[in-house]
């Protein structure tokens, strides 16, 4: 574990906590792709998200897009979706600037950390099928369901606007 991955999450659990946001945590594994994380809570109900940190070409633009983990994206049509030329993931540096994550760790809570609220957010409409859904809370190590209803409650708290689209 990273020197201070624990304040951030614990920055999570508290912010869910002072927003009255219920949530189940689930403990595995270090997970680092959507297949692996699969697998150690197989057992859940709810959207298996895939949260990805995501740019322009010039790294100048940043979004960050919630999609249920068994799509598959289009990067081309994603770029026209989302008005970003040369859309690209993000680096490892960009992520850690403006997230202060790590790759395989990229989530919702990651918002927590902009300090610029500079960060785009787009949700697959798709996920809206469920009631619930996970994510890591900064962490590969963990993960956390929530209802839908509450990851938009969190977004709006937070002062961030979305835009939901169809992948």
């Amino acid at each position: 574990m990273r020197a201070g991955d624990k304040m951030i999450e614990q920055k999570v659990y508290n912010t869910l906590d002072k927003m009255n946001i219920e949530y189940e945590l689930i403990t595995h594994a270090a997970v680092f792709t959507v297949e692996e994380a699969d697998e150690c809570i197989k057992d859940q109900k709810g959207v298996r998200t895939k949260t990805l940190f995501l740019c322009n070409k010039k790294s100048e633009k940043f979004a960050l897009l919630i999609v249920d983990g068994k799509n598959r994206l289009n990067i081309k049509e994603l770029a026209i979706k989302l008005n970003m030329k040369g859309l690209k993931f993000a680096s490892a540096d960009n992520l850690k600037k403006k997230l202060n994550l790590t790759p395989g760790s990229v989530s919702l809570f990651g918002l927590l950390n902009n300090q610029e609220k500079d960060v785009l957010v787009y949700i697959d409409k798709s996920i809206e099928l469920e009631k619930s859904i996970s994510f890591h809370p900064n962490i590969n190590t963990k993960t956390i369901f929530i209802r839908i209803s509450d990851m938009y409650r969190f977004l709006e708290e937070l002062g961030y606007e979305y835009e939901k689209i169809e992948i």
